[in-house]
């Protein structure tokens, strides 16, 4: 019995041997007996991408507007992107604004005490969402106290005698 196991290990290994002998033909450059050629990885840098923007904004004449502290960009959806400590430049010319930095996109419910002054017309139906769900969820004082208390039609003591 070990011969045949033997025979059998040796056969499979032999398969095994010629597959890897034919997928590493594929990536020889040259004839047999050559170096194999070697897979070269591609490094991007984004180094590179900040330089080219760079130099295109510079093209555009753009220039740093220093002491802005947030900048909120409103969207349709009732969403607001928030910066925090941007950088911002504008080229009124070209009528660019570049705002770069850390990013953050929030519910303008969640902002909204401190940004009431920076909405505009077009934001005012989302204004007026927000206040109907507030509204909504919190009801008139009168209704809302009695709707949390059950009525019981028993009298307590009869209960707690029994």
């Amino acid at each position: 019995m070990p011969p045949k196991a033997a025979a059998t290990t040796s056969k499979e290994v032999e398969e095994a041997r010629a597959k890897m002998k034919a997928r590493f033909d594929a990536v020889r450059t040259g004839g047999k007996g050559t170096a194999r050629r070697t897979k070269r990885s591609k490094h991007t840098s984004h180094a590179a991408d900040d330089k080219q923007l760079q130099a295109q904004l510079k093209r555009l004449g753009v220039n740093g507007i220093p002491g802005i502290e947030e900048v909120n960009m409103f969207m349709e959806n009732g969403s607001v992107i928030h910066f925090s400590g941007p950088k911002v430049q504008a080229s009124v010319s070209a009528n660019t604004y570049v705002i770069s930095g850390h990013s953050e996109t929030k519910r303008l419910e969640e902002l909204l005490p401190g940004i009431i002054n920076q909405l505009g017309p077009d934001n005012l139906m989302n204004l007026k969402r927000i206040a109907e769900t507030f509204s909504a969820g919190s009801g008139k004082p009168g209704e809302g106290a009695d709707e949390d208390i059950p009525d019981i039609g028993e009298n307590f003591e009869d209960v707690s005698n029994k």
